[in-house]
């Protein structure tokens, strides 16, 4: 089954990261967003992004121009009904998840439906289906736009069929390595890294090493991308509050207990680069200050 067009429910970080890699790759995406406002915003984002890549000669004038024509800004919901496949990204809400899953059933009732959900389960999700078998988990490691990695997650009823079209679709159309994955909080990527950067906090909060050092060390020491603390601040301190407390919840170990920095960070609305201010400062485009 060669996929074409695929609807990116969401315009957040993720929708944008994986709608630009999408069409970039030449697939056409319809990007959807519950107002105008998000869409724009939306949109502006994914053009900087392509700005910078073209400032450091990563693509040409005409490459940017095309994944831009690629990209076509919808906030109705029924557009989605001409899509391949749809890939939900929105906010970490089971009840938002289930109402988009809802709806989507109803526009799309033979399409697959993939989620980018990190800790929650598609198997809960698929139940708001007529059909769960083609229910599946597409989960894509930030950024979005440029890790190699996706999660290929199947729920309790996820079918061979809907599988092996996915694997094709990552590995063959995307040109992303495809690791597949049962239904578990967190399922690898989350359940690790998270609890990296809890520990992570942990170390600061006992006074044991600067912020700027336990990051050098794992980047420096261990060849990460960015240190933990840069990394919750990438991906927001409230998404990993979020997936930390699930991952608690569902799992009762210690372990996944949230870091009171943590609780702390995220009351004071300290977010990281969404915000400006995490455990290091940013500026408007997200870079480190």
């Amino acid at each position: 089954m060669q996929i074409t067009k695929i609807g990116v429910v969401g315009a957040g970080t993720m929708g944008q990261g994986i709608a630009e890699m999408l069409a970039a790759r030449g697939i056409d995406v319809l990007l959807l967003e519950k107002s105008q406002e998000k869409l724009e915003h939306a949109w502006r984002c994914i053009e900087l992004s392509l700005l910078k890549q073209l400032e450091k000669w990563a693509i040409t004038e005409a490459e940017k121009k095309l994944i831009l024509g690629k990209i076509h800004k919808t906030f109705a919901i029924e557009q989605l009904a001409s899509c391949e496949m749809i890939i939900e990204t929105v906010s970490e809400d089971l009840d938002i998840k289930k109402e988009v899953f809802g709806r989507l059933d109803a526009i799309c009732p033979d399409v697959i439906i993939a989620s980018n959900t990190s800790t929650l389960s598609l198997t809960e999700l698929a139940g708001e289906t007529a059909r769960p078998e083609r229910v599946i988990g597409l989960h894509f490691t930030y950024p979005a736009g440029k890790s190699p990695l996706v999660e290929i997650v199947r729920g309790l009823k996820t079918s061979n069929e809907t599988y092996e079209t996915v694997r094709s679709f990552v590995e063959q159309t995307i040109r992303r390595k495809g690791i597949m994955v049962y239904e578990s909080p967190g399922f690898v990527t989350t359940r690790l890294i998270c609890t990296l950067i809890n520990e992570a906090m942990h170390t600061l909060s006992e006074g044991v090493a600067s912020a700027e050092d336990i990051d050098t060390a794992m980047r420096v020491g261990y060849d990460f991308r960015y240190g933990p603390l840069e990394m919750a601040d990438r991906f927001g301190l409230d998404a990993v509050l979020a997936a930390m407390e699930r991952m608690f919840r569902e799992y009762g170990d210690l372990k996944y207990r949230p870091s009171f920095m943590l609780k702390q960070m995220v009351r004071a609305g300290h977010l990281g680069v969404k915000t400006g201010t995490g455990f290091f400062e940013y500026d408007e485009d997200g870079d480190r200050l």
